[in-house]
């Protein structure tokens, strides 16, 4: 119905549009959530997982390009969700949504989206907007949806112009949880669903920083008993809780702004020899505790197929190996501003760019990338073995 260009001419039927900071106008067809919603335009290359990407809370106030046109073509059930409403404040697809095709199915997509408040644009031409942000970057902007068609275009330039981004942005306190809780369920089997953890020891401690759900049963399907905590929880009620690890779990917005309460609390945990696993912002802010830097990039890696090498000694027959791994990111850690105690343990083979990091010394490493989310489909499942493992 619509092309990336500008498009300040609504078409004929026009129920959905997208504008980009820029001024720029795209019209499609609106579903899901009616409304307004800011954010960052993104895009993610995933076949599969429309449902986990639009609940994982590091999408927190970003709209997701997806480049497969068949979303919503398995419906949506309440197995996969990776949070508790929160994630992508809305979806840009290039098809309409279909009604579902799948056995699991419990709900349409598009009624999906009108519980959890999401807000979907079908009918845009989706190649040509991934083009624009590959060239360009991710823009700001705001996606809108009425039913009947009415918009008040300067309004919503006005609002994608005046939000701030998310560099900088601290957006851990909107998507953690607000008090402690005792993880139990684990591993998820089909015609079985999700089986009950029951550990006790080693006790894993993980921070939730916009935390994905998949984490907690990998990590009980590791074999630990894990709590988790809220994002601001001090290092005195971490360590009251007598952790044999403390896990740092991803999220959204800028990790030195969410490292400005956070980082102090590693570096003490560090001190003090608490092994420690991180991933995505986890991992972003264990490298900054360590005295390395962090960048916004220019459009961030999105999608469920990117490989992943593992480099160094330390691999010994396995150095070399790549996995394929599930990325989510719009910052990562600068390589060249690592410390000499800190060794680089994975990189992209996309661009380069860092994937992990171990601290020498210390029983503490990272992964920028998201092992949970097993697109491989177990390549990376030993790190959650390695750090059970290591807590005795």
């Amino acid at each position: 119905m619509a092309s990336a260009a500008s498009s300040p001419a609504q078409p004929k039927g026009a129920t959905g549009v997208l504008v980009l900071a820029d001024g720029t106008v795209i019209w499609g067809k609106g579903f899901g959530a009616t409304g307004e919603a800011v954010g960052e335009v993104c895009f993610n290359t995933a076949m599969t997982g429309y449902q986990e990407v639009m609940t994982d809370p590091s999408y927190d106030s970003q709209i997701v390009t997806f480049t497969f046109p068949h979303i919503g073509n398995v419906g949506a059930n309440e197995e996969d969700v990776e949070s508790r409403g929160l994630g992508a404040v809305g979806c840009v697809v290039r098809q309409e949504v279909t009604p579902h095709s799948n056995f699991r199915a419990q709900q349409e997509f598009v009624q999906w989206c009108v519980a959890h408040g999401k807000i979907g644009l079908s009918g845009v031409d989706t190649r040509a907007l991934t083009r624009r942000i590959r060239l360009n970057g991710a823009p700001n902007a705001v996606i809108a949806h009425q039913p009947g068609g009415k918009f008040n275009l300067k309004a919503l330039l006005a609002k994608a112009q005046e939000w701030s981004g998310l560099e900088g942005l601290d957006l851990a306190p909107r998507v953690t949880r607000d008090d402690r809780e005792d993880w139990r369920g684990g591993h998820w089997q089909l015609g079985f669903g999700y089986s009950e953890g029951k550990a006790e020891r080693p006790h894993v401690v993980a921070m939730d920083f916009g935390a994905k759900d998949n984490i907690f049963r990998n990590l009980v399907r590791a074999g630990a008993k894990v709590t988790v905590v809220p994002a601001q929880t001090s290092l005195e009620d971490i360590l009251t809780l007598q952790p044999d690890g403390v896990f740092l779990s991803n999220g959204p917005g800028d990790p030195a702004a969410t490292g400005e309460y956070a980082v102090p609390v590693i570096k003490e945990l560090l001190e003090r020899d608490v092994p420690i696993f991180g991933i995505c912002l986890g991992h972003q802010m264990l490298a900054l505790a360590a005295g390395a830097k962090t960048a916004k990039m220019h459009q961030g890696h999105r999608g469920a197929n990117h490989p992943v090498q593992r480099v160094g000694a330390g691999w010994g027959e396995s150095e070399g190996l790549v996995e394929i791994t599930s990325m989510n990111h719009g910052f990562a850690v600068d390589a060249d501003t690592l410390p000499e105690h800190v060794e680089q343990t994975h990189v992209s083979l996309f661009d380069g760019s860092n994937c992990g990091i171990s601290i020498k010394g210390k029983k503490a490493f990272g992964v920028q990338y998201h092992p949970e989310a097993s697109p491989g489909p177990q390549d990376s499942f030993y790190l959650f073995e390695k750090f059970v493992g290591m807590l005795g």
